[in-house]
């Protein structure tokens, strides 16, 4: 049973510690779910599951699926399933739904993810935590005096989640900055993705073709870190941020920037979209996913996800029209279309290999340009894959996305007719 795509939104992508610092991940996923709905006429009492996530997790809201759920207004009989897997989430969550879909256990889901990089869950220090859950286990009031004399201001220290991974050390920009020495991706050539992303979001943008994506939140109508008047000088003026080294080539400006905001999009089964008469903008032929050892090249999963999707449909890059990649740093997009050109070293029996010229890949801007609130930015693709195919009157996209941990997912998008 084919799985379509009938609608969605997302917010305005906004820069972190701006106009949305007010609005937690849960604010902004019940902003985009109730705004599918009602932008879709939807009857939610058709909607059997919520496929939602997060990265930059709440402790306090375990499931973020299920509580957008209960505090929406919905039909509380409707499942919420949480997952957050990094910058590849809401990939995941649509991998599940087209599960559920294409079985027959369901007909309809939404699908998504929502990201407050203004608001991320503090920690105490490791021996902080350590220290108050001893004192809260403490029975007596006498033993819990005599742990007092053990406390140490530093247990107070407040502190963000690690741009580190967890596994190495390192974080995602000095693993990319790796990457970028072992394929050789000059410094130049990444400024030109970077430069080349802003300029076809300020074109999509300008034409009204990302509008029709976006559900304003109050009076935050459209992304703000969009830089049209850019140029390749300013660019190379930006000093390398990982490696301040004479090798560093990885700046603010050819790095996707901390983002807040949400996307949603309804699936549902090709009978009950046709039953109900609404448009589809497109079928999820399928969604692989892959992954390496961080060492190998934290970002370089997509060099094995695509080529393994390609394979089971039997396709070829030549076969594809449009590719969506995205940008978590533009030298990682390089390593990865160098690695699906012409292999890799480390991994070479990949079936499929290809060129992904540059006319047909983010042709409506990157989330270099548009922004990467993590969660959120496999429906964006989704959803823009579509938006393309529909314009262009094309047949077959393909997305690729990686992501910490040395993972990735690919899927297959094709038009309806």
């Amino acid at each position: 049973m084919r799985v379509a795509i009938v609608g969605g939104v997302r917010t305005p992508f906004v820069k972190a510690a701006g106009v949305f610092s007010k609005y937690s991940a849960l604010d902004l996923g019940k902003h985009v779910v109730v705004g599918c709905i009602e932008k879709l006429g939807l009857d939610p009492s058709i909607i059997e599951e919520l496929y939602f996530g997060t990265v930059l997790l709440d402790p306090r809201i375990p499931n973020l699926a299920r509580e957008i759920v209960l505090r929406s207004g919905l039909p509380k009989t409707i499942n919420g399933h949480f997952s957050s897997n990094n910058c590849i989430t809401g990939l995941v969550a649509a991998s599940a739904a087209v599960d559920a879909i294409s079985s027959g256990r369901i007909s309809c889901a939404l699908v998504g993810g929502s990201e407050s990089m203004s608001q991320p869950t503090l920690t105490f220090p490791r021996k902080g935590e350590q220290f108050f859950i001893k004192l809260a286990k403490a029975r007596s009031m006498g033993a819990k005096l005599s742990m007092l004399s053990s406390f140490r201001p530093g247990f107070l220290a407040p502190q963000a989640p690690s741009p580190k991974e967890p596994s190495t050390g390192l974080t995602m920009g000095q693993h990319c900055e790796l990457m970028a020495q072992e394929f050789k991706i000059a410094r130049g050539d990444q400024d030109r993705v970077a430069y080349n992303s802003h300029q076809s979001a300020a074109q999509a943008r300008s034409a009204g073709f990302l509008a029709e994506q976006i559900l304003p939140v109050g009076d935050v109508m459209e992304d703000n870190l969009i830089r049209p008047d850019t140029s390749l000088e300013a660019l190379a003026s930006l000093k390398p941020v990982f490696d301040r080294g004479a090798q560093g080539s990885i700046t603010a400006g050819n790095a996707s920037a901390l983002t807040d905001g949400a996307s949603a999009v309804c699936l549902m089964s090709e009978d009950l979209a046709r039953k109900q008469g609404r448009e589809i903008l497109g079928f999820i032929d399928g969604i692989s996913f892959a992954s390496v050892p961080p060492g190998d090249g934290l970002l370089m999963a997509p060099a094995l996800a695509l080529p393994e999707m390609l394979r089971r449909f039997n396709v070829g890059f030549q076969d594809i029209d449009l590719f969506e990649v995205h940008e978590a740093f533009a030298a990682q997009v390089l390593c990865n279309i160098r690695a699906w050109r012409d292999g890799w070293s480390r991994y070479p029996n990949v079936a499929v290999r290809g060129d992904v010229p540059a006319e047909k890949m983010n042709v409506a801007g990157g989330s270099i340009a548009i922004g990467h609130p993590f969660a959120a930015t496999g429906g964006r693709l989704l959803l823009t894959m579509c938006q393309l195919l529909k314009q262009r009157r094309l047949m077959r996209g393909a997305l690729s996305v990686c992501a910490a941990g040395g993972g990735a997912a690919a899927a297959l998008v094709s038009a309806p007719g």
